[in-house]
């Protein structure tokens, strides 16, 4: 009856001392691993040892666990750090001219030229833009053969008040493709997980990785 008080008195212990250590992290696990196994040689059956190779794999297991930890830490650090880096080199772009890959655009009263790479002929491309009361507004393209179909949304020929569109271009097969735009870099900043956002004049805010080329600053 001793024995089996003194293991459930163990095993209650143990899950205290496991959810101690999800809350401390890495920094009190070692410690606390050692208390377990101390705690395990105290109470094991003295005439039914614990196998000491169990022992070993524990402590192999708790090696790799924090030599894991270590690297995720090693690897978030390096991650901020590029993100640093990247926003600094972004931000000498303030004034250049960028080509984006966006869904949407930021109209006013001016033109915004785009383009869309197609991979085979279409007898009609059509272009689609829906405003913030959710209406489409198709603009027809005509027909283009494979290849770069470049076009120009003038919100003023086309009667569209100010503000942000939702942009798609579909072919006659129905294939639903996304634009490229150009614009100028108007201002780098952190998203909340560190990554840099960019600022792009009638597009609005894009990624790093919505870039497609950097064309420069106009003379």
């Amino acid at each position: 009856m001793e024995t089996t008080a003194s293991t459930a008195s163990q095993s209650s212990q143990a899950a205290a001392d496991a959810s101690t250590v999800a809350a401390n992290g890495a920094a009190g696990m070692s410690d606390m691993f050692l208390k377990l196994l101390v705690a395990q040689i105290q109470n094991q059956n003295p005439l039914e040892p614990s196998d000491p190779s169990e022992f070993v794999t524990q402590l192999n297991a708790l090696s790799q666990t924090e030599a894991l930890q270590k690297l995720v830490s090693q690897n978030s650090a390096v991650t901020g750090m590029l993100n640093n880096l990247q926003v600094l080199a972004l931000g000498g772009q303030m004034g250049s001219t960028v080509s984006v890959t966006s869904s949407s655009v930021q109209l006013a009263d001016q033109p915004v030229d785009g383009s869309v790479v197609l991979d085979s002929n279409t007898s009609e491309l059509s272009l689609v833009l829906t405003g913030v009361d959710g209406m489409p507004r198709r603009t027809s393209l005509g027909p283009h053969a494979a290849g770069a179909a470049h076009f120009t949304i003038d919100p003023v020929a086309l009667g569209l008040p100010a503000g942000s569109y939702g942009v798609r271009l579909e072919t006659d097969s129905g294939k639903t493709l996304t634009a490229e735009f150009s614009g100028q870099v108007s201002g780098v900043r952190f998203a909340a997980d560190g990554s840099p956002l960019i600022d792009v004049a009638a597009i609005g805010t894009v990624t790093s990785a919505d870039i497609t080329g950097f064309l420069g600053r106009a003379n």
